[in-house]
């Protein structure tokens, strides 16, 4: 009987503590929670597929993946799927289509080591249009993990995102506070650069790291000392710490048993990600990359012309800093120049220039997930379009005090409830040829199309899941967010990809997914 009630014991010990690290307040966690509930993030309940279709919208198709689908789908503005692209593994995250008509998307590995967390994936994949795997690279060790998001080359290379390990000796040694320092250490970003080798593999050619390039202001005699404020060129490593809080064993336990965390996940290594690299971006003009940290709330510019070494320093390449920032833009209380008020960006996504020959051409546009609301309302999610300050020899503009600008956004889309547009986590933004702005609000899995005066134009609810299964065959746990996509992409109808192809209805259509709390109504 004892050893009956052991895993319900331990599970209800888990819950105690969990719950023991919520607010002290009753009003405040029921108040929560019925916000919560009443803003239905995931859309359940809600009507699914098309349910805004104007002839204002751009002619074109929209690519996306599922978040537990190992297919890729690309549909029409009627809500048809008119291509699918199967794969191997679980895919859910960014995906691209080449002039050629091939497909490049995010696989996660089944078995990587190490890392877990959102957006953990360790694959970058290749499929033609006929849907044959072309190329396949793990990047999946203990040494990186790619995750997130990559992007494609002019010259047919992928840069990718991925976190890199360092030990909590190495950590300390660089400067930062102990206090804020887990016992498995942190996990930094890289970013490589990939020349593949199909139809397996694939050579580094370029890398950039973010520990080659901080400052500390706690130790004399350790490197990188300095005032931060007078180098936002730098990343401070104390910049938005936190004290890690240790999971409980018997939380660890029974969350496993639950699907509650990611297979790798200690006691000690919940608070490793500190950074949180989840959206790369590639300007070819001025050939520089743009990133989005979501721990920190802020968006980077950095030189993809230097060469590794440069990289690795602080002088060198077209812009003649190296690796060192050029730009930085959304929370200046990461280099102290500001304080909470001053924050501009929480938790964004999916930081983009607008591309050549669109309205807006050269700007920025960010999907700002979740700004705090007054105190009588809800947080909610903006699309932001900035153009960052520069001079006349294209340099940005870094005050020697005060916040790195712009001060003040070119556009924004907000909804007019606010309520009704809110994605905290994952989503995405860009713009198109028409000067209207394609959204994706990624926890419900909606798309949209908005013009520069906000009118919705055209809306898209996804229905697909997919049946992706945990390696041991077990179903994936639902959750009340069974819909999310990562990110979808607009695709115009002139696109060289669909030269020659005949994009027509597949029937039979997917199958669509119900939640077992739409099923009930």
């Amino acid at each position: 009987m004892s050893n009956h009630f052991t895993p319900i014991i331990t599970l209800l010990t888990a819950l105690i503590l969990i719950i023991g690290c919520q607010p002290d307040s009753k009003k405040d966690k029921i108040e929560e929670t019925t916000k919560e509930k009443d803003r239905n993030m995931g859309g359940l309940g809600l009507p699914r597929g098309i349910v805004v279709n104007s002839d204002d919208v751009a002619p074109g198709y929209i690519l996306f993946s599922p978040t537990n689908s190992s297919s890729s789908y690309l549909i029409n503005r009627t809500g048809e799927v008119v291509h699918e692209w199967k794969g191997n593994f679980r895919s859910g995250l960014s995906s691209y289509l080449t002039d050629k008509g091939s497909m490049f998307r995010i696989a996660q590995d089944p078995d990587f080591p190490l890392y877990h967390g959102g957006g953990n994936a360790g694959r970058i994949q290749e499929f033609n249009w006929e849907g044959d795997m072309t190329w396949d690279m793990e990047i999946a060790s203990e040494e990186h993990l790619s995750h997130h998001d990559i992007e494609l080359l002019p010259n047919g290379n992928v840069l990718a995102i991925a976190w890199e390990a360092k030990s909590e000796a190495e950590v300390l040694a660089a400067g930062r506070d102990p206090e804020f320092t887990p016992k498995d250490g942190l996990w930094p970003d890289k970013v490589i650069e990939i020349e593949p080798t199909r139809p397996r593999g694939g050579k580094i050619v370029w890398k950039w790291h973010m520990w080659d390039h901080l400052i500390q202001d706690r130790d004399p005699d350790l490197p990188n000392y300095g005032t931060p404020s007078e180098h936002p060129e730098l990343l401070y490593i104390n910049a938005s710490a936190e004290k890690p809080e240790p999971m409980h064993p018997d939380t660890l336990i029974a969350k496993r048993r639950i699907n509650r965390v990611h297979r790798n996940a200690t006691t000690d290594s919940d608070d490793s990600d500190v950074y949180h690299l989840n959206a790369i971006d590639y300007n070819a003009d001025l050939d520089q990359i743009a990133v989005s940290s979501y721990s920190l709330g802020e968006i980077f510019i950095i030189d993809h012309s230097t060469t590794t070494e440069e990289a690795a320093g602080h002088k060198g390449g077209r812009w003649g800093k190296g690796g060192d920032y050029l730009y930085r833009w959304g929370n200046p209380e990461n280099y102290q120049r500001g304080d909470s008020t001053n924050r501009r960006l929480f938790s964004q996504h999916d930081v983009r220039w607008v591309e050549k020959g669109k309205p807006g051409e050269g700007n920025l546009t960010i999907y700002n997930n979740d700004i705090p609301g007054r105190p009588d309302s809800m947080n909610y999610s903006a699309i932001f379009e900035i153009l960052p300050p520069i001079d006349t020899q294209g340099n940005y503009i870094i005050p020697e005090q005060g916040a790195i600008g712009p001060e003040k956004l070119i556009w924004s889309y907000v909804a007019e409830d606010t309520v009704s547009f809110y994605g905290s986590f994952i989503s995405g933004a860009h713009r198109l040829e028409n000067g209207n702005t394609f959204i994706t609000c990624g926890p419900g899995g909606r798309f949209f199309e908005v013009t520069p005066d906000s009118d919705i134009v055209w809306e898209y609810w996804n229905p697909y899941r997919g049946d992706v299964r945990e390696p041991n065959g077990d179903p994936r746990r639902v959750g009340d967010l069974p819909y999310t996509i990562f990110r979808a992409t607009f695709i115009p109808e002139n696109h060289p990809a669909f030269v020659g192809k005949e994009l027509i209805s597949m029937d039979p259509q997917p199958e669509v997914y119900l939640h077992p709390d739409e099923e009930e109504n």
